[in-house]
């Protein structure tokens, strides 16, 4: 990004390309290439001035697909293999949250952690990879790193309602489970990966147009969060065996513990790992009596990130993809056009920029963006 003046919430900052050295691996490190990147709602945020830390000398991005050019020495890596890069470092395996959280940083675009994944080429431990699971494409690969891992962590480790026999199944069978805003990357892989644990999911969005995609997708039903009384529309969905739900998981704030919140079963959680609409959410005494509980749900650990790319092996599941575009980080102009798409809500999965590379070293210096 490029530094310019504005209030947050008003600065657009503007992109720009920068050529770097090409960096160099220490025994521990991997050189990897980017075949695919994709855009988080966090880089759009960045750009607005309204996430901590901006930095205007790291590059953006933190989901990429990658292949190995220089394996590590101590990782059974291999050239040209693909492999993923967990987004979020300095968490090991603590369920509670980061052990030392001054320590925690996201990858891309902000002063907390120096690597960003707009680059050409780029080194990363070996230790914060995972192999890319074969079946998908470097699309969808690079689709899966952040949004999965908020996702799992959400819906695994904090929803309540998943049981896991400790070798790699999980289940959350019969469990009714409300995903707000589908369309999202979060929200939809959340979707895919309950319904793959037999959980039964209604959705909300404010297009009808994705919820009927979502039910394609293995949806129970929806409803649109633009209708007033959306919570007593749900509620009439759900089945007569199980008239409530087990948990929400949220990215919006705002009202849903007072709308959702009248759904939940007594002791029921909502969790949130984002509020779109607005920096706080409303608890109210009616959720006080009904022993609602909020989680907070801040991406995730690198042991989560590893079971999360394990479990889409396992299971083949694909992160939906709604464009990717062509051109490499030289194509600044359709670069601006997914940001611009996903300021205005209209993808419905995850915006991708195919890196598009031969393999080969890159002459000169390297680029970033």
């Amino acid at each position: 990004m490029k530094k310019i003046d504005g209030k947050p919430g008003e600065v657009w900052y503007p992109l720009q390309l920068t050529a770097v050295p090409t960096p160099v691996p220490s025994p521990t490190q991997l050189l990897v290439r980017p075949t695919h990147l994709a855009l988080n709602h966090r880089d759009l945020f960045l750009r607005q001035a309204l996430y901590p830390f901006p930095s205007f000398t790291t590059p953006l991005l933190s989901d990429a697909c990658c292949v190995v050019l220089s394996p590590s020495q101590h990782k059974s890596s291999t050239e040209s293999s693909r492999v993923l890069l967990n987004p979020a470092h300095g968490w090991l395996d603590s369920p509670l949250g980061p052990e030392s959280p001054a320590d925690f940083a996201i990858l891309g675009g902000t002063s907390t952690n120096p690597l960003g994944l707009a680059q050409d080429l780029l080194v990363v431990a070996a230790d914060e990879t995972a192999p890319c699971p074969m079946h998908l494409s470097g699309a969808e690969a690079a689709a899966l790193p952040l949004t999965g891992l908020t996702g799992w962590r959400a819906l695994v480790t904090k929803s309540g309602i998943i049981e896991s026999s400790g070798n790699g199944t999980y289940s959350g069978k019969d469990k009714n489970l409300l995903v707000t805003g589908i369309g999202g990357g979060v929200a939809l892989i959340v979707l895919l990966f309950a319904v793959q644990m037999g959980v039964r999911v209604w959705v909300t969005s404010g297009e009808m147009a994705k919820i009927t995609k979502a039910r394609e997708l293995g949806a129970e039903g929806g409803v649109s969060y633009k209708e007033k009384g959306w919570e007593k529309g749900l509620k009439g969905m759900l089945p007569k065996e199980r008239p409530y739900l087990d948990a929400i998981i949220d990215g919006a704030g705002g009202d849903i513990v007072l709308k959702g919140g009248r759904l939940l079963k007594p002791g029921g959680a909502v969790v949130s790992y984002g509020m779109t609409l607005a920096p706080s959410l409303s608890y109210t005494m009616q959720a006080v009596l009904n022993n609602v509980e909020v989680r907070g749900s801040t991406q995730g650990s690198r042991a989560e990130f590893k079971a999360m790319v394990a479990f889409v092996a396992k299971e083949r599941i694909r992160p939906v993809v709604s464009m990717v575009l062509d051109g490499g980080l030289q194509n600044l102009e359709g670069i601006e056009g997914l940001f611009e798409d996903m300021k205005a809500g209209r993808q419905f999965g995850k915006l991708v920029i195919a890196v598009g590379n031969d393999g080969k070293e890159p002459e000169g210096g390297e680029s970033k963006l």
